[in-house]
């Protein structure tokens, strides 16, 4: 049986032995014998963790169990959301029309001018 942390209001936190389907009851103060709820204990490293480090571990965990598919309509879904909340044009989020342009010089070679410019072309 796994221990569970239970605290009293006059003499703080205690450990119990509980089972499963037991642990979410009360239990008796090992000193005053009044009733205490269960608590949860969290690190303080996770309790001061930034908000978007958090939102992204939990992203990670559940994208373990659940992939996420990536659809044209799904993407235009996340755009349209996007820029509702931020206005069109804010620039955090790369748009599908921001792709680099691709010139071609006199001779035939690609060039882009903008995207990429320490890459070789093939």
């Amino acid at each position: 049986m796994p221990l569970y942390d239970y605290k009293c209001s006059e003499h703080g936190l205690f450990q119990e032995l509980a089972t499963l389907s037991e642990s979410a009851e009360p239990k008796p103060c090992p000193r005053c014998r009044a009733l205490s709820a269960r608590v949860i204990m969290i690190s303080r490293a996770l309790h001061s963790m930034d908000s978007a480090t958090r939102n992204a571990i939990d992203r990670n965990e559940r994208s373990k169990h659940e992939p996420r598919f990536s659809t044209p309509e799904h993407r235009a879904e996340e755009q349209a959301r996007h820029e509702h909340r931020h206005g069109k044009g804010c620039g955090c989020v790369a748009q599908a029309s921001d792709k680099p342009k691709v010139f071609y010089t006199a001779d035939g070679k690609k060039m882009f001018p903008s995207a990429r410019p320490w890459m070789i072309s093939h």
